[in-house]
């Protein structure tokens, strides 16, 4: 069966630590985010609880789409207040 939520919104499971601080990427999240041995990864801390991890040849789509959602977290927040 097809998934229908695009691979940049999709939950892939859950991972753990291991001893030297190395985290697995699921093989699906893998598969469908094209990760291969030896990719670059960035790695971004949010709000303090919570890390994200992006392809560095991917940080301008990235970017853009921080910025577009920047805007509706604001007002989301200013809504909220």
């Amino acid at each position: 069966m097809a998934h229908l939520t695009p691979p940049e919104q999709r939950f892939y499971g859950s991972t753990t630590i291991g001893e030297k601080g190395q985290v697995v990427i699921p093989a699906e999240a893998r598969k469908a985010l094209k990760l291969k041995t030896g990719s670059k990864m960035l790695v971004f801390g949010m709000g303090g609880n919570m890390i994200t991890f992006a392809k560095l040849e991917e940080l301008a789509k990235f970017e853009r789409h921080m910025a577009e959602r920047l805007q509706s977290i604001r007002k989301a927040v200013r809504s909220a207040k």
